[in-house]
Formats: C-alpha cells, structure tokens, sequence
C-alpha cells in the first residue's frame, strides 16, 4: 500500500501525518508514506485545500483531518 501526505508543512499537515503513522503501527498495516510538499506535485491531485491523504494514487480525504477511526477504514477497506 503506497500512501502519500500532501501539504505544504503546516501544523494540520504534520498532525495528519502522525496520526496516520500511528494508525498504520498500531493496526499492523504494511504500507510505505510519503510526505509530499511540493505545491505543484500537490496541485497534480487537484486537490484546492491541504492537508490530503492518498491511498494508492486515490484521493480519500482532503481539506481536513480525518480521525484515527476514518483513517483506518481508508487504510483496510
């Protein structure tokens, strides 16, 4: 599973990548992350609003940060 982070390094970017992080350890999932900064690889998602999260090329959440709960379901679904 490939996910990848998008935002620019705002405090609501980082908070999306550690949740996530934590999610992937504590469920035991095998995944690689990315953290994606680069506006225009960011804007290549269409993407308006950061923070996003990419799983496996496919944007399931952006603008936002989602809860643990939702981010596992992105991840095991």
């Amino acid at each position: 599973m490939e996910i990848k982070i998008l935002g620019t390094g705002c405090s609501k970017c980082k908070t999306l990548e550690e949740r996530t992080r934590k999610v992937i350890k504590d469920a035991g999932i095998v995944a690689s992350i990315e953290k994606v900064e680069d506006i225009v690889e960011i804007m290549k998602f269409n993407i308006m609003s950061t923070p996003a999260l990419v799983v496996d090329g496919k944007v399931v959440a952006k603008g936002r940060i989602p809860s643990a709960e939702e981010i596992k379901e992105f991840l095991t679904r």
